[in-house]
């Protein structure tokens, strides 16, 4: 399998709104990553599934996450796995140690803290009900990324109103262009 990119959906796989899937459209390309279980993930074996996904790609794929999948590339990057990625662009990463979030947190707590081993970009927005503003820039910080706040855009997806998401795709091909001068 040839990859640049991997989407990784979050929690309840992102609908047919959702900018992964439209993103996904457009460039058939890419490949999301699947889930046995959507609605109940399980880090282990989520991260495990990951892993499989990375080892089919030719080269050093670039993993587009959102949500709780963001939570899923930071437990990655500290699995031990030998594979590498080229970099992870990461939007509204759900805090899984919060009251609102939505379900049992099944392996994703405590979030990992430590630096990514490979360029990230956290996009986060300022009214999120799944992430505090200060939370989602804590994360940022503690895992090195890039920080970019835009505004109050809730959590980022179809519900949200974030369906094709221009805005979104230019910093993903900002970000590509950056690791591929």
């Amino acid at each position: 399998m040839k990859c640049d990119i991997l989407t990784l959906a979050g929690l309840w796989n992102s609908g047919p709104q959702h900018w992964q899937t439209h993103w996904e459209r457009k460039y058939p390309a890419w490949t999301r990553v699947p889930h046995r279980d959507w609605n109940n993930p399980d880090r282990d074996e989520w991260v495990a599934e990951l892993d499989a996904a990375i080892a089919e790609c030719e080269g050093r794929p670039i993993l587009v996450a959102h949500s709780l999948a963001c939570m899923l590339v930071a437990q990655w990057a500290q699995s031990g796995s030998k594979l590498k990625i080229a970099g992870a662009f990461l939007v509204a990463p759900s805090d899984v140690e919060a009251a609102s979030y939505p379900i049992d947190a099944n392996g994703f707590r405590p979030i990992p803290l430590a630096k990514l081993p490979f360029p990230s970009i956290v996009v986060a927005s300022s009214n999120d009900e799944y992430v505090a503003p200060d939370r989602a820039r804590m994360f940022a910080l503690a895992w090195g990324s890039k920080l970019v706040e835009i505004g109050p855009a809730g959590h980022i997806n179809g519900g949200s109103g974030y369906g094709p998401w221009p805005e979104g795709e230019a910093m993903l091909d900002e970000f590509c262009r950056d690791l591929n001068p």
